[in-house]
């Protein structure tokens, strides 16, 4: 056993086609680092000499258990709520207006919302919180939802949970604060019941040809996930959004990322704001 790890290059592809066969996530050279940082401490636990050991480990677990920790050991990221808040903010004055008033025309009131990639679940609280807030005491009135997808078990049972800490419940305004979450313990906060609700959480490759989902989204947030994947990959699953997205609604994506206009279904509203023209 040693106290640091080396990745050489034949390791680095071997882990790197791996991960991109079954996920999708697209790990260049400049991710190096960050592998070697993501998976050292699980290393030294297990007693790996080097990385080609733990290569041969994942890919012959029977179980996947191993390929599943690998996976959310290198996309896992820290996110906080309320993250690129100005994304929320048009959320409830512009995205949240126009499609209600387009339902109630045709006298819908179901509202589907999509969180692809949702990690440990501060985002689709966060919306969950907006629509209440929207709709106020209409809210029960209205068949709404928030489903909210991950690869990862490990962030989707915390997300299940509900529970975060003082540094991540940080940046929400106080009275959302007040209304929505309730003190777990002297370091952590838990949502409310009326939020944990209106989300439900499930297992999803987002590499799948196809989704399992009977209905078409009014608003997909799909926000800092395809920094993952190259550009292939990223126009695939933009088509796939797409064809799961209702005329007239929304997707949103990280202000880090940008789709190619030359191929983009949808039609550009602002920077990380895409929408999808009415037929």
């Amino acid at each position: 056993m040693v106290s640091s790890f080396d990745l050489s290059d034949r390791e680095y592809r071997l882990i790197s086609d791996l991960v991109y066969r079954t996920v999708g996530i697209h790990l260049d050279e400049h991710k190096k680092a960050l592998i070697v940082g993501r998976l050292q401490k699980f290393l030294r636990e297990k007693e790996f000499s080097n990385f080609s050991q733990y290569y041969d480990y994942v890919n012959s677990d029977p179980t996947g258990q191993a390929l599943k920790a690998l996976v959310t050991n290198i996309s896992t990221n820290h996110t906080f709520f309320f993250r690129e808040s100005d994304h929320f903010t048009f959320f409830l004055n512009n995205v949240l207006p126009q499609i209600t008033e387009t339902l109630k025309k045709h006298r819908s009131r179901d509202l589907r919302i999509w969180c692809a990639g949702c990690s440990s679940g501060e985002e689709p609280y966060t919306l969950a919180m907006y629509l209440l807030d929207f709709f106020g005491s209409e809210s029960r009135l209205w068949e709404m939802g928030v489903l909210a997808t991950d690869i990862s078990d490990t962030v989707l049972e915390k997300a299940k949970k509900a529970i975060y800490s003082d540094e991540n419940v940080s940046k929400i305004p106080l009275p959302f604060k007040n209304k929505y979450f309730s003190r777990h313990d002297h370091n952590n906060w838990i949502v409310e019941n009326q939020v944990k609700e209106l989300v439900l959480f499930r297992k999803l490759n987002l590499m799948r040809e196809s989704y399992p989902f009977k209905g078409k989204f009014h608003v997909i947030f799909c926000r800092n996930v395809m920094i993952y994947f190259d550009k292939q990959t990223q126009n695939k699953l933009i088509q796939r959004f797409y064809s799961y997205t209702e005329p007239g609604g929304y997707l949103f994506i990280g202000h880090s990322e940008s789709l190619s206009r030359d191929n983009c279904p949808y039609t550009y509203v602002k920077p990380a704001v895409y929408w999808k023209e009415m037929i």
